[in-house]
């Protein structure tokens, strides 16, 4: 699919079988060292994202002509032939090709957003979202420098760092909405 400019995705996926894609902290580091070198490259602004145990999550917004799907490949395919020869396997190591939705409505923005920074906590992992280390989370409230991080959004849409985080801990989404907005997400 081509990617069009100025237009906002949530590219997502998860591990062959649901496994693990990330076996230690190290594996964490080393794919968002690999999206910061690379990732302006492709002329794309990260807005959000989260690496989960079994999966990840990112909002992008496409800002050129460029092929946003080279650069998912190019970082996905390199990590996996590191994840393959650090973990001595073979195989593929997720459960296809980087999915990639729309982000047509306003409101699913929003909600994306609190959705993937969220998300650590809602699974259990942490008690807050600021408590995991791997989202920008952080970044979007002011808490800590980062180079995945498009700090004119979340001054844009939210005014400051201290009004998104005031939207994550008080957003609550209608049932009705709720179940419109699943094809947004991952389960």
């Amino acid at each position: 699919m081509t990617y069009i400019q100025g237009h906002y995705y949530h590219i997502y996926n998860r591990g062959c079988n649901k496994e693990k894609i990330f076996f230690c902290e190290d594996n964490y580091y080393y794919l968002l060292k690999k999206m910061k070198m690379s990732f302006q490259d492709c002329g794309a602004n990260v807005i959000a994202y989260c690496l989960m145990p079994n999966h990840y999550h990112l909002l992008v917004q496409q800002l050129t002509e460029k092929e946003l799907s080279k650069w998912l490949r190019k970082i996905f395919v390199g990590y996996s032939q590191a994840i393959n020869k650090q973990q001595n396997r073979s195989g593929t190591l997720f459960e296809s090709r980087p999915k990639h939705i729309e982000i047509d409505k306003e409101e699913y923005l929003s909600h994306l957003m609190w959705y993937i920074h969220t998300n650590p906590a809602s699974a259990g992992i942490v008690a807050k979202p600021e408590q995991w280390k791997f989202s920008n989370y952080l970044e979007c409230i002011g808490k800590r420098n980062g180079k995945l991080f498009d700090k004119d959004f979340i001054h844009f849409r939210y005014g400051s760092y201290s009004e998104y985080e005031h939207f994550i801990n008080n957003y609550q989404c209608n049932q009705s909405f709720e179940k419109e907005i699943r094809d947004y997400l991952i389960d």
